[in-house]
């Protein structure tokens, strides 16, 4: 029914002209290789009529096809069996999932999308070998449907005897083919707001099968047919969709794939020459919030990243950078990460309060779809991967949900253990976090873990921490209040222009407002420039670099003998914002230049948050563990004046006054001495057993 001799020697002309060398390759790593590849415009140039026949009737054309290059003459050992797959349809053809009608069924279509889960890959009868019970021979049935169809009697042609007979399937003697089914979702991007993305099932055969991942972008082209539903024995009217691959495009949209042309290249390298460069990038982000000029180029760092790297001994020491941002209610922290989100291919926005640790890491599912098998469904960081995630109001997430961040933060890879599944995931992306304080302004005296509802472990994973502060100030608020009051205009006068009638605006007036909310770079060139340096720049440290961060660092650290400034998490900051500078200017060196400005940003970074403000001096401790060293060090003094006054006194407890007035004698204030008792009890390192006398609580 399907075979057609004129066809059949149509596409053998086409593939002794035009794929004659394609087809050689593959039979040199035949049978590892099975299919040919063929580029649809290639068939279109040489016979549209052909092009067209396998758009509207695939099942024939790609059956002649295989006919066809069982033919062509290759000096190969055995008679070569190929997979004719197709590549690169025209648009017509390219449909978004949720576009899929009743009249594409049959055709050749492409559909491009997310995976989302897969099943493992699972042998397939093709041809199936019956035993006929009574006579013993054997039958062999092709299998074309999802349901075993077995023979309707001992067929005679076959040998057999022509009675009816029950028959037994004999797997030796049978055909099997690897296949999975996968299920793809669409992009995320081209959805209207409040849509729920739709999803496809689509079945890989052969050598299709195994090679996709659950998180990967992909276009799938195959042929779209529907699939009867059961429920039970009965067979519905209605029909679910299914598509079966011919081939499958792998579309990976990360910084690497961004596709980068000569004049392109051209733009880039005299931008680069720029002295202005480091101004202009920072203009380039998000040019409607008005100031927030270190946070801004803390952002700009963190597109371009530092280097990964992988050493000898299988460590890998990652090269993003994370960022936290801590602020008042109303500083654009939100906006921000929007902006971020859309600017950074591969990036996804989530809120924490509405994110569970499966919505961030990886999600065990057990549905129809993997036939009650459990299977894995990728979560928002893992497809970040190689982009950046961004999480809004990280403090709300629940702690259990917040745990599965510090493997990925640091070493960027997702551990999961659910259902019978151990899998390691990847998630090489770069955090930008949004967080509230808990009092709902900053307070600069209270340390910084008191304020945000996170842990000490999760903030010092983060290599800046940025606390934005709404202060009255006369001079800022005024050209804020300008810079916020015009980009409202601007708004004003575009929409009019667009959709009212009778406009009095002139486009030039349009033009001229719009200024001051013009980025310097376009969101185009800027990906594309950012694309460029993390594909070809990887800068190494110079010498005098290296000695200026490690003086900067030795220095700062002995500068306070008793509280600890900075660990080697802050030094591996220092070296990756220095790379990404260099990566900007797109230097192949990190110089004098790009450590002054990763000391410089850390230094503010610092300044706001980790300072002491009793001794006035930095203290990593701060963010590191919620308590600075003065307070350490009165918490112990504290304790030792309790534990020597439980031993003196007749009933085995201290007094309060007792305790004030000792400590006053070393030289403590009595505010700070309630202070420290009120944060011992609350911490249940000493007890009230009776109003105003405290005991230390016994191990």
């Amino acid at each position: 029914m399907l075979k057609d001799e004129s066809l059949v020697s149509q596409w053998q002309k086409f593939f002794e002209e035009y794929c004659k060398s394609d087809i050689e390759t593959v039979a040199l790593e035949y049978p590892e290789k099975r299919s040919l590849y063929v580029d649809y415009w290639k068939i279109d140039e040489a016979d549209p009529k052909l092009a067209e026949l396998l758009l509207e009737q695939p099942y024939k054309a790609i059956y002649n096809a295989e006919q066809a290059l069982r033919n062509v003459d290759v000096a190969a050992e055995n008679k070569l069996q190929l997979h004719f797959r197709v590549t690169n349809l025209p648009d017509t053809n390219r449909i978004f999932i949720r576009k899929i009608r009743s009249n594409h069924l049959g055709k050749l279509m492409a559909v491009d999308g997310l995976v989302k889960k897969r099943t493992e890959v699972r042998p397939k009868l093709q041809v199936g070998a019956f035993q006929c019970q009574k006579c013993g021979a054997i039958m062999r049935v092709e299998q074309d449907e999802d349901i075993l169809k077995e023979p309707a009697e001992c067929y005679e042609d076959q040998g057999g005897c022509g009675r009816v007979s029950s028959f037994k399937l004999l797997p030796s003697l049978s055909q099997f083919i690897d296949s999975q089914k996968i299920e793809i979702q669409e992009n995320p991007e081209g959805l209207r707001g409040g849509a729920q993305p739709e999803r496809i099932s689509v079945f890989l055969e052969d050598d299709l099968a195994g090679e996709i991942a659950p998180g990967d972008r992909v276009i799938v082209n195959g042929i779209l047919h529907s699939m009867q539903r059961r429920r039970g024995t009965y067979r519905l009217t209605a029909f679910d969709k299914t598509m079966e691959a011919i081939s499958v495009e792998s579309q990976e949209l990360a910084f690497e794939e961004v596709e980068v042309t000569p004049e392109d290249e051209k733009e880039i390298i005299k931008v680069s020459k720029d002295p202005d460069l480091y101004k202009k990038m920072k203009e380039s982000i998000a040019p409607t919030i008005y100031g927030m000029d270190v946070e801004k180029e803390a952002l700009v760092l963190q597109l371009f990243g530092g280097l990964a790297k992988e050493m000898p001994d299988g460590t890998r020491i990652r090269g993003d950078i994370h960022t936290l941002l801590v602020g008042d209610p109303g500083t654009a922290k939100s906006q921000i990460l929007t902006y971020m989100s859309k600017l950074a291919p591969r990036s996804v926005y989530a809120s924490g309060k509405a994110s569970s640790a499966a919505g961030l890491t990886a999600a065990a599912v057990r549905d129809e779809f993997g036939e009650g098998q459990w299977t894995l469904e990728a979560g928002a960081l893992v497809l970040a991967d190689m982009g950046i995630a961004c999480i809004d109001e990280i403090d709300k997430m629940d702690e259990a949900d917040r745990s599965s961040l510090h493997q990925a933060m640091e070493q960027q890879e997702i551990s999961v253990a659910k259902a019978g599944i151990n899998a390691t995931l990847k998630s090489r992306c770069a955090l930008l976090a949004a967080a509230n304080p808990k009092l709902g302004r900053f307070d600069e005296f209270l340390p910084l873990h008191e304020q945000i509802n996170m842990p000490p472990a999760l903030l010092s994973r983060f290599d800046l921490i940025f606390s934005i502060i709404d202060k009255p100030d006369k001079k800022n608020d005024t050209d804020l209040a300008t810079h916020i009051l015009l980009t409202h205009k601007a708004g004003e006068v575009s929409e009019n222009i667009a959709k009212s009638k009778k406009s009095k605006y002139k486009t030039k007036d349009k033009e001229e407002l719009m200024k001051i909310v013009q980025p310097t770079f376009t969101p185009e060139f800027l990906r594309k420039y950012v694309a460029y340096a993390k594909r070809n720049i990887f800068p190494v440290m110079t010498d005098e670099a290296l000695d200026i961060i490690r003086d900067y660092y030795v220095n700062f650290r002995s500068s306070s003998e008793e509280s600890i400034t900075f660990t080697p998490r802050q030094l591996e900051a220092f070296v990756r914002l220095s790379e990404a500078s260099a990566r900007i200017r797109l230097s192949e060196e990190v110089t004098v230049e790009d450590a002054t400005r990763a000391i410089h940003i850390i230094d503010q970074y610092l300044r706001r948050v980790g300072m002491d403000r009793e001794t006035g001096r930095i203290d990593i401790d701060i963010i590191a563990t919620g308590i600075s060293h003065s307070q350490h060090d009165r918490m112990r003094m504290i304790m030792d004046i309790i534990q020597r006054l439980c031993n003196e006194s007749k009933d085995g407890n201290a007094a309060r006054g007792d305790i004030i007035q000792e400590a006053e004698i070393e030289g403590m204030e009595s505010s700070k001495v309630e202070e420290v008792l009120d944060r011992l009890k609350r911490n249940g390192q000493i007890y009230e057993p009776a109003l105003g006398k405290y005991k230390i609580t016994g191990y």
